[in-house]
């Protein structure tokens, strides 16, 4: 009775290459919540390339917000656009920002349509990543914005005496409310997933707020219910603030202070809530 033959030649080699392939590779580590989070961010800032308009609104609103408001009501409310810009420029800074944070919860919304959503939820990676990798992109948006606005301002003769820290420290301020607002807007977008009603909601919220503020005007020249309205309307503390610091002037701390907590109170709220739905959603 006959031994088999020793398979030898490219048999044995295509034998061996198969072995290898049945013998697998060592289980690859599950990515950690900041590496999960920092690709969520960069695809979100790759999607900018496909979809534009979020840049274009980042950098038109800043720039429409400012010279408009400026030129239009600067000579009848303080005598000249150059002294009204050094009330106003701090406020539209708040604005701008408040502003472009909707577009952050309409990309989410999107992903949610398009079926991207379940896609990422079905990943070996931190369920939170993906909310909190679009903020990632959102913070680099809104520090292109308040970049547009500043040296826009500089163009148009400002000069902020607060000098380059104050303006740091009100960039820093205004764009930490910014990433709250967005999470209020990815709470909105998980519940009512369409990018278009999304930021219908978010233009009804933000208008009355933008308006009904002391970002344009004094409040002292406004119906008594109405200043009841601007004390505690979150982005007046904000612009506030952001004015105290950028412009040196007394008494910052107290402003600093309330829209701290304002940024505080809207993030406690809004990023368990967003997480939550996030994990319930499908």
């Amino acid at each position: 009775m006959s031994t088999p033959a020793a398979v030898t030649g490219p048999a044995a080699a295509g034998t061996d290459r198969i072995g290898l392939l049945l013998a697998g590779s060592p289980a690859r580590r599950r990515a950690g919540a900041l590496a999960a989070s920092a690709t969520f961010g960069r695809r979100a800032m790759l999607k900018i390339k496909h979809d534009p308009k979020q840049l274009v609104d980042s950098v038109a609103i800043p720039i429409l917000i400012t010279v408009l408001f400026t030129y239009l009501f600067g000579g009848a409310i303080s005598g000249s656009p150059g002294e009204y810009l050094e009330v106003l420029l701090p406020g539209t800074l708040s604005m701008s920002i408040a502003i472009v944070t909707m577009y952050g919860g309409a990309r989410l919304a999107k992903d949610v349509t398009t079926g991207a959503f379940d896609r990422f939820r079905s990943l070996p990676t931190w369920r939170g990543a993906l909310v909190f990798g679009g903020l990632l992109s959102d913070a680099a948006r809104y520090l292109f914005a308040s970049a547009i606005v500043v040296v826009l301002g500089l163009v148009m003769g400002y000069r902020p005496d607060g000098g380059a820290g104050g303006v740091l420290a009100a960039v820093a301020l205004v764009v930490a409310f910014g990433l709250s607002l967005s999470l209020l807007w990815a709470a909105v977008a998980l519940l009512v997933p369409d990018p278009a009603v999304v930021i219908s909601i978010a233009n009804v919220v933000l208008m009355p707020l933008s308006f009904a503020s002391n970002i344009f005007v004094q409040p002292s020249t406004m119906p008594g219910w109405l200043q009841a309205f601007v004390e505690v309307n979150p982005l007046s503390h904000v612009a506030t603030a952001a004015r105290g610091l950028m412009n040196d002037a007394g008494g910052t701390g107290a402003s600093v202070v309330w829209a701290l907590v304002a940024t505080a109170a809207i993030t406690a709220v809004c990023a368990p809530l967003a997480l939550h739905l996030y994990s319930r959603r499908g």
